[in-house]
Order: C-alpha cells, then structure tokens, then sequence
C-alpha cells in the first residue's frame, strides 16, 4: 500500500478514536459538575457553559502555534504530543475534588490539542493532487463518526462504572491514538527553519491566492456557526413544535445525530467530486443548498420533518471543509502549510463558540424560528463571497 495512503487510515482511525474519546464529555459534564459540589441548577449551567466553552477558546489560540511547529518538526511529532498531551489531561480530570480545577484542565485540553488539525496537514501535503478531496472527506468521516458515537458511549458508560472511571477509559482511548501514530505513521520529513518565525505577513504573501484563503477562513468559520447554532435551542425547539413527549431527549439527541451521518455517508462521495470538477465548486454549491435547507426548518410541524430537513443539511455540509482543506492546500507552500491549517482550525473553533452563543441570543431576542431565518440568509451571503472571490478571480487557477 502506498505510504499516503496508509497514513490517511491511520490517521483516520486515531481521529476516530481521538473523537470518540473525547466527545464522551459532553452527556456527563453537568453531571460531573454536581458531582464536585456545585449543586444549584442555574451553576450547574453556568459552569457547564465555561468548562465546555473555554476548550473552544484555548483551541482557537493555539492551532496557529501548533501548526508552526508541525512546519518546523513535521507532522508526525505534532500527533504524538497532542494524543499523549491528551491522555494525561484527560486522565487528571478524573483526579480533580472542584470545578475551578475543572475548568483548568479544560483550559489545558485546549492548550495542548491538535491532532486533528496536524492529520489534516500531513494528509493534504502527502496524498497526491488528483485524490487530495477524497482523502480529505474520507478523514472528516472519522472525526464526525466519533463525535456522534462517543455521547452515546459516554451516557453508557456513566451508568456503568460511573463518572470519574469514565475518564480513565476516555484517556485509554488517547492512548490508542497515541500508539498508532507512533508505529504507523510514516513522514519523511526535511525541517525548513527558515520558515520557522516568519511573520504572518511573510506567510501571508507566500499564499498563491490571498484573497481566495480569506474567503475560506471566513467560509470555515461561517459555516461552522450555522451548523452550531442550532445546538443550544434543539431542544426547546423540539418542545415547542411537539409539546414535552416524555422522550424528548432521545428524540434530541436523533434529530441532531441526522446531520452527522448524512456527513459520513456523502464527505467522501463529495470529496472525489471536488477532485473532478474543483473545490471551490462544491463549497458554492454546498453553501447555497445548505442556506436553502435551512429555511424551511423554521416550518416544520413535528420532530421527523426536522430530521429530515436536518438529514439533507447533512449532505450539503459534508463538502464544505473537506473542499475548503483541499483547496487551501492548492494555494498554500508545504513549508507554511501547517500554520495555514492552523488558521482555519482556530476559525472552524471561534464558529463553533460564536454559532452556540448566536443560536441561544437569536432565539431569545427574536423567537426559535428566526435563528433557520438567520444562518440561511448568512450562508447565502457566504456563497455570494466565495462567488465573488473564487469564481470571478482570474490571477490563479485554483478551479
């Protein structure tokens, strides 16, 4: 088997894995929250929203300085610090006796993360051009597989050997991440300490396409608060559409998985179309019928019309960051190809908090609805961007 090759289900596995593991926080955190003493429900949610929030924050800051380092030692050192950086703050959160030691640690986890982005990179560099969208949308697979999978495994396993313990397992499954990478992995990697403290202008200008990279940081980061905006109210929705059904939660928690598998199903598909016809194709396509499917969610009458609506979302953007990835990786040199990716990790994770706090103020300033009303209409605008950028752009030839 080739080498690129390899090393993409490799690094698809440690993703999945690294996923997995990780996203088992997210049914247990409030719960773990009560657990370390703070027992009045408006804490409760209080807390819950900085220790799961700030991750997001230290992550944003941090990706561009991995990313840096991945050019100047190479991609493979990156996977190991985050996956074995990972299993120890992991592991520790088990240990902690409050939540200010809690939120540190979550503050921590942020700091030291990377994996994913560091397998974005050597991915992109390594797979030949003609197979680079494929690549891309097979590897989103195993981050979306984990991060739908792992909060049904964590509100398992809180049932079983309770919370603390749930930690050592979750950092157990770092470890596998960890192990592979080590023995799997294979990078012939030449340090280039000449980029090492370039400036970001510097980095900026080396781009073949700068206009066309701004339009992609702006496109991650919209997209990713579109798809994000929905979590804090998918609930309530739910509620207000259908009444209190005495599953509610598990009604939620369908309706929200929707998206996720319509994403596994399609980001490879749409990946090898990128390669056929371009990325910024799929991206403009992409963004238009994700911004056209969210209207009519504002009208559905019960839960199975959001899922479904929520399912064909799915399909829209699972070519947004696999397409996006490929085509920064057109116009960006391998030597500042990390810190690049970087940039738009620290993007996709500043849509990530901005989508969950947008969501929550939309709907209590302006109504459930308005929030479908909202992302549709800035995705449209989005695709108008990309349009006008991309499309028109005559200088390089990034099609």
């Amino acid at each position: 088997m080739e080498i690129w090759k390899r090393n993409l289900y490799v690094c698809w596995f440690g993703v999945f894995v690294m996923s997995l593991g990780t996203s088992q926080l997210v049914p247990i955190l409030p719960l773990y929250i009560e657990e370390l003493g703070v027992h009045d429900i408006n804490q409760v949610e209080v807390w819950s929203g900085i220790a799961f929030g700030v991750t997001f924050v230290t992550l944003a800051i941090f990706s561009p300085l991995w990313g840096r380092m991945s050019d100047k030692y190479g991609r493979k050192p990156m996977l190991l610090r985050a996956s074995l950086g990972m299993t120890v703050v992991i592991t520790c959160i088990g240990l902690v006796h409050n939540v200010f030691e809690l939120v540190f640690l979550r503050m921590l986890q942020g700091t030291i993360s990377g994996f994913y982005s560091a397998s974005i990179t050597l991915v992109a560099i390594q797979t030949p051009r003609r197979y680079s969208g494929w690549a891309l949308g097979v590897l989103f697979t195993g981050a979306v597989g984990g991060m739908l999978l792992g909060p049904l495994l964590g509100g398992y396993l809180e049932g079983i050997i309770g919370i603390r313990h749930q930690f050592f397992v979750m950092g157990g499954f770092l470890v596998i991440s960890f192990v592979t990478s080590l023995f799997f992995v294979k990078e012939d990697f030449t340090p280039r300490t000449e980029h090492t403290h370039v400036r970001l202008k510097s980095i900026w200008q080396s781009v073949t396409a700068p206009e066309v990279l701004k339009a992609m940081f702006v496109t991650t980061f919209i997209s990713q608060m579109a798809l994000t905006s929905i979590q804090p109210i998918i609930t309530v929705y739910i509620a207000d559409i259908a009444g209190r059904l005495p599953n509610l939660a598990l009604i939620s928690g369908i309706v929200f998985s929707a998206t996720g598998v319509a994403n596994i199903i399609s980001a490879p598909f749409l990946g090898k179309l990128a390669d056929r016809i371009g990325p910024y194709r799929v991206i403009l396509g992409s963004l238009v019928l994700a911004g056209l499917v969210f209207i009519p969610q504002a009208f559905v009458r019960t839960p199975w019309e959001l899922m479904g609506l929520r399912f064909l979302l799915g399909f829209a953007t699972a070519g947004l960051m696999p397409s996006i990835n490929t085509l920064i990786k057109r116009i960006t040199p391998d030597e500042v190809a990390g810190q690049i990716f970087g940039y738009t990790q620290s993007a996709q994770f500043l849509g990530s908090f901005f989508g969950a706090v947008m969501g929550g103020l939309v709907s209590a300033w302006f109504g459930l609805r308005s929030v479908f009303f909202i992302t549709g209409g800035l995705l449209m605008l989005n695709a108008i961007w990309v349009f006008r950028d991309i499309h028109l752009s005559k200088r390089v030839r990034v099609h």
